[in-house]
């Protein structure tokens, strides 16, 4: 068998297929592993006998490994999957889309301490990156990747209310900073103490470790307080809206194939 049937074999197995069981099974062993990989990042915080321990080690590094190999299988077939474009560039062009760099990142907490020096790196820090594998279910789950199809097509409007939520936040901690600090000096030291006043408040929360004691403190908090109830409001209502869209535009029936030639329903 030539390398390049090989290859259009395992570029079908591992592109998500309904129809192809081989395919399927591939999935499902992939989503399996995601799942139990993120759970053993759970599992190591409990206080396991060592040979639970030594398991869940084990474990590890075949996931890691086996994640690595359909990485390499992915960046070798991907100039399949874009056949317009030269193999070298389809190469280029998969390894910098988003799904790409999520498969990378599941593997590199598994490789980087073999390059590197252990001192260069938090190491706890970059294990805890395996949690990001639980995003490479998007390519095989439809929910998932309804929501990614959602955030995408409305990434300028939720770009432009993250932008207006931030300047709010700026703006209300600079207010209660001025207004807070000669009263409370230790506990509004400068702008950053508001900001953490102001993030509690405008998203609802109210930890209740800082809070204004003067008139003009309480005042502002009242009226940023009510801004923070329509602020929550505006992101969400731009997805709920992006869902509704989506799931009515997916629950539409297909149009009926038509004759070429005479435009008859086929």
């Amino acid at each position: 068998m030539s390398i390049d049937r090989i290859k259009q074999r395992i570029f079908r197995v591992i592109q998500p297929s309904d129809g192809y069981w081989p395919s399927r099974v591939f999935d499902i062993c992939i989503m399996t592993l995601i799942l139990a990989s993120v759970f053993s990042v759970f599992a190591e915080t409990f206080d396991l006998p060592a040979h639970v321990v030594s398991v869940i080690e084990r474990f590890e590094v075949v996931a890691s490994i086996l994640f690595s190999v359909e990485y390499v299988l992915r960046v070798w077939t991907s100039d399949l999957l874009f056949s317009d474009l030269s193999p070298w560039r389809a190469r280029l062009h998969f390894v910098r889309s988003g799904m790409a760099l999520v498969d990378l990142v599941a593997i590199l907490p598994f490789w980087l301490p073999m390059l590197l020096p252990g001192h260069l790196l938090g190491l706890r820090a970059i294990r805890l990156v395996r949690l990001l594998r639980v995003l490479k279910l998007n390519r095989y789950m439809e929910a998932m990747a309804a929501i990614g199809e959602v955030f995408a097509k409305r990434s300028r409007e939720l770009v432009a209310s993250c932008l207006f939520i931030f300047l709010l936040m700026l703006l209300s901690s600079l207010l209660m900073y001025h207004a807070e600090h000669a009263t409370q000096p230790d506990v509004f030291r400068n702008a950053f103490s508001g900001l953490w006043w102001a993030v509690a408040t405008l998203t609802t929360v109210g930890y209740g470790d800082i809070y204004p004691v003067t008139a003009i403190g309480r005042f502002l908090g009242a009226i940023i307080a009510l801004l923070g109830i329509g602020m929550v409001a505006i992101p969400t209502g731009i997805l709920s809206s992006g869902f509704i869209e989506h799931f009515s535009h997916s629950d539409k029936p297909a149009p009926p194939a038509r004759c070429p030639h005479c435009g008859k329903e086929l």
